[in-house]
């Protein structure tokens, strides 16, 4: 149990060690941010206009900064799948943090939304702040043309202002269009909405180059606090002395007799702040776009379907053919089909893999969408829908190596079905399976446990040649703690990997129970199908 507990502690520390780290720089950069503005002495007179204001329009723009960047990263699949397959440059571990690499997207996209309201809250002030306190002696710092203006008006005639507006409609509109609802009632507005982020990093890099905000270029020259020799002031050690600027009004009494000795050389020159938006976006942007350049190039190579099968439950089985296509087992393609949609494609599980014998690649999709209907009756004409055509096992071929040469010892295939006809889509790769262990004298490789979770009756699956299924075959639910346990005790200080392709509520059962301690002293380390 020492041994479990010790390494769940690690794989939990695993897991969130880029997460810790990715959030305390969030937090640093936006601290750092906040001090160099509030207390710079560059920043002196902008900060006297604008308040705080500034302050947390900057420091929030820097977060905004380092996320907009971060969240093209994890959609380079091919970089991910490079890296994620290299096994000198990366460890299993690493490559676990790596399948996480959608929910870190989520993640970046969640933290740019909470912090462009708090970008937009601090600007709209600070808009304000322009228009109320409007210095006639700055013309140069401020934003509005006269004391008093309105502020609609200066959002709305001014690039930062109106390139503002429209980065926060295309944002929420993708980030309306991303809830799990309307991913699963309408994925074709995800899919156009989300592709909004072209023009969102376009006006992006516009939005900044407006140069709203100033900083001082001669703070020698004259330093904050600093009196004018043109003006005067009245003051307890002499009648004249030079006037101090309308700024320093609230200034502390030390601060003013400090600055008497201190003349203004010139008056203040500001400046427009370079840009730095692009220097945080531009590494990734390029990166994302030879990505996507490199996948247009690699998917115009022809693709040949070589058979459409037809199963129960409204599932069909394509097979396809690529020159040079290489896979492993586990591996996902993303389907684009131009005569269904121009732009749309989906990604789905290879459960056909090419072999050294035969190149042959499949998929099976389940029809639950506009697209998969589509796509269905391309490929099938209506006549054809109801045939029900399986798979001959003559027609399955297996790698010629032997399995003495794989690290697996045992695999147990647990599979939870609705209906008794979706046991048909693989029904004979298992019993062929079962069968080649058999003559090979390993019967206990394969362990299947199939469960029918809404039984009518007593049914089963009808042929002769699934007699070994029918055996295997439990009606109900599976009773997951207990099969941890039995799975555990047979494999006492071994390290099994759970793999799980299904609904979300078993994903969450199945994370939690590898992660529990047990009395066996048995690692189970969850992994997720993540098409990311």
């Amino acid at each position: 149990m020492a041994l479990s507990c010790k390494s769940w502690l690690a794989n939990e520390c695993g897991k969130h060690l880029l997460l810790l780290v990715w959030l305390a720089t969030n937090v640093w950069l936006f601290w750092k941010t906040f001090v160099l503005y509030y207390s710079g002495p560059q920043y002196f007179y902008l900060h006297k206009m604008l308040g705080l204001g500034l302050c947390v329009s900057r420091a929030s723009a820097s977060v905004l900064n380092l996320n907009c960047s971060l969240v093209l990263l994890p959609m380079c699949r091919c970089l991910l799948a490079l890296i994620r397959g290299s096994q000198k440059v990366t460890g299993r571990k690493v490559r676990r943090l790596m399948d996480k690499s959608k929910t870190f997207h989520v993640a970046c996209g969640f933290v740019i939304c909470i912090f462009s309201v708090v970008h937009v809250v601090a600007h709209v002030g600070n808009t304000l702040s322009f228009s109320v306190r409007y210095s006639e002696e700055l013309p140069a710092l401020n934003m509005a043309r006269y004391r008093g203006e309105d502020p609609r008006v200066i959002i709305f005639t001014t690039v930062p202002g109106i390139t503002g507006v429209l980065l926060v409609v295309i944002l929420f509109l993708m980030f309306t269009a991303s809830s799990y609802c309307i991913r699963v009632s309408s994925y074709e507005i995800f899919w156009y909405t989300h592709n909004l982020f072209i023009v969102f990093y376009i006006l992006l890099l516009v939005h900044v180059a407006g140069g709203v905000l100033k900083y001082q270029t001669n703070v020698d020259a004259h330093p904050p606090g600093c009196f004018r020799p043109n003006k005067t002031i009245q003051n307890p050690r002499s009648k004249m002395k030079p006037a101090p600027d309308p700024f320093f009004d609230d200034l502390p009494a030390s601060s003013i007799t400090d600055n008497f000795n201190r003349i203004c050389k010139e008056e203040p020159h500001f400046q427009h702040h370079f840009p730095e938006t692009w220097l945080w976006v531009s590494g990734p942007l390029c990166l994302y776009c030879a990505e996507r350049l490199y996948r247009y190039i690699r998917s115009s190579a022809p693709v040949t379907i070589v058979s459409v099968v037809s199963h129960p439950c409204d599932v069909i089985e394509v097979r396809m053919v690529k020159n040079n296509f290489r896979a492993r087992p586990g591996q996902y393609i993303v389907v684009h089909c131009p005569n269904v949609s121009s732009f749309e494609s989906h990604p789905f599980t290879l459960t056909v893999c090419p072999t050294e014998r035969k190149a042959t690649f499949g998929i099976h999709l389940r029809v639950v969408g506009d697209w998969t209907a589509r796509f269905q009756e391309l490929l099938l004409p209506e006549s054809n829908l109801d045939l029900e055509i399986l798979p001959i096992v003559q027609q399955r071929r297996f790698p010629k190596d032997e399995w003495q040469h794989y690290k697996l010892r045992r695999l147990y295939f647990v599979w939870v079905c609705r209906e008794i006809q979706s046991f048909y889509w693989f029904a004979d790769l298992l019993c062929a399976l079962h069968q080649k262990l058999w003559q090979e004298n390993r019967p206990d490789y394969l362990n299947i446990k199939l469960f029918l979770s809404k039984a009518e009756g007593l049914q089963n699956i009808r042929g002769e040649r699934y007699r070994a299924l029918n055996s295997r075959l439990l009606l109900g639910r599976p009773r997951w703690k207990l099969l941890f346990e039995e799975i555990g005790k047979y494999n006492q200080q071994k390290c099994i990997g759970v793999f799980c392709c299904g609904p979300k509520e078993i994903s969450k059962t199945l994370h939690k129970l590898s992660n529990a301690s047990n009395a066996f002293g048995t690692i189970f380390e969850y992994n997720k199908e993540s098409f990311s």
